[in-house]
């Protein structure tokens, strides 16, 4: 008989061989796709994680608040007494605890409960009425600041950070603090971007006639994109794009600062545009024509046409963008597009040919003004208040000259001209 042979033991590389015959392991590429959905899995669980620390934070420095104001107010009615206990606690709570707890951010924590001592302490869903979206009824003051109360009755935004709601106490005016709050939540604002948005009044450049209702409006759904006079802010402010206010430049000149600072211009233009061209040609009757800058905004699903402007608004400016958009409808608008917008970027307004011209008939036709440079707090509330009063005086204007003209005889046929 012959010797019964011993069974070789496979050796791990011949095993490796028949198992990627065998397919039990996935494929190159498919491992590929396994790594990146585990690597997002991870990265969303940290930013979880970071929201969720972020939002604890707001909480506590809530009922930190709510401490000092409580215990200030059982003590002495003295102002001298309130600093002094926040003094002390300070110095506790730097020994017992650590850093973060100076004076200067007790007192944030005093603020940020006095501002929104009516708040639940308790983090939101991050759901925004559609009703306060849609509704677009004028409303009284009282009921849109109820309105507004209303949309935080679930507490504070899982989106928003410390830094976001410290950033948000410098808003002395609750209505426009409303608005920005619900802007910052809603666009995922980094808080400098929302610095910026405060210091430049957003809420005031977002309104045609700017007004205090108007602003509590704001106040009450947010910027709700539902028609092209939505969009439209002024003045827009352009420092990022380097270009000296004291210094000479030409048309091309800001075209192309703009184009490559494309991120930002986007961000300042505002909600739901994409580029398309730079100096689109469109053609009529032989004759080519350029538009400076095209965008697409996927809000109101139609195109915004810009014309570059140095100087100040005329009326050969209002007539060439009144023939940009009725030709680029006729030719470039595709089906399902809403009418096109027109837009006129210039250094200096003028009113006189707003009040007189197409643009006060046009609902798809503007003017705004531009600046190079970032304005002072001052410098813009002065120009904001005096085009406030400009706009009220030309929406009063027109009805008071309508009532004031008598009616003229109607001329009978075949009369001498």
């Amino acid at each position: 008989m012959s010797a019964r042979r011993k069974p070789q033991k496979a050796s791990p590389k011949k095993v490796s061989v028949v198992r990627r015959q065998s397919g039990s392991l996935a494929p190159t590429g498919d491992f590929a796709a396994l790594v990146e959905r585990v690597v997002a899995i991870i990265e969303n669980a940290r930013s979880r994680v970071v929201r969720t620390v972020n939002s604890e934070m707001v909480l506590s420095y809530w009922h930190i608040g709510r401490e000092i104001v409580e215990y200030v107010q059982c003590g002495e009615a003295r102002a001298e007494y309130g600093e002094q206990v926040i003094e002390d606690l300070s110095q506790q709570l730097l020994t017992r605890v650590g850093r973060g707890y100076s004076t200067r951010n007790l007192w944030y924590f005093r603020d940020f409960y006095l501002t929104y001592r009516e708040r639940p302490p308790s983090i939101r869903a991050e759901t925004f009425r559609t009703t306060l979206v849609q509704n677009s009824k004028r409303l009284d003051e009282a009921k849109i600041l109820h309105e507004a109360r209303a949309e935080f009755t679930q507490g504070f935004s899982s989106r928003l950070s410390w830094s976001h709601y410290r950033a948000l106490l410098k808003v002395n005016d609750p209505a426009a603090r409303a608005f920005y709050e619900i802007e910052a939540a809603r666009e995922n604002w980094s808080t400098p971007h929302l610095e910026r948005q405060i210091f430049t009044q957003l809420h005031l450049r977002l309104l045609k006639s700017r007004n205090k209702a108007g602003v509590l409006e704001l106040a009450r759904k947010g910027q709700a994109v539902e028609r092209p006079s939505d969009l439209i802010k002024s003045p827009l402010i352009l420092d990022f794009l380097g270009l000296s206010a004291h210094h000479e430049y030409r048309e091309s000149d800001l075209e192309t600062a703009i184009i490559s600072k494309l991120s930002q211009f986007l961000l300042e233009l505002g909600k739901g545009f994409a580029f398309v061209a730079r100096q689109k040609r469109i053609t009529f009757d032989e004759d080519h024509l350029f538009i400076d800058l095209v965008f697409y905004n996927i809000l109101l699903k139609c195109y915004l046409l810009i014309d570059l402007k140095l100087g100040r608004l005329t009326h050969q400016d209002v007539g060439q963008m009144d023939s940009y958009v009725r030709i680029f409808d006729a030719h470039e608008r595709a089906p399902g597009d809403g009418p096109t917008i027109g837009l006129i970027l210039c250094a200096e307004e003028n009113h006189t040919i707003a009040r007189y011209s197409v643009l006060n008939e046009y609902k798809q036709l503007f003017a705004a003004k531009y600046v190079t440079y970032l304005p002072t707090e001052e410098e813009l509330r002065r120009e904001l208040e005096r085009d406030r009063r400009i706009a009220e005086a030309t929406v009063d204007a027109p009805r008071a000259d309508k009532s004031a003209t008598p009616k003229r005889p109607t001329r009978t046929k075949g009369r001498k001209k």
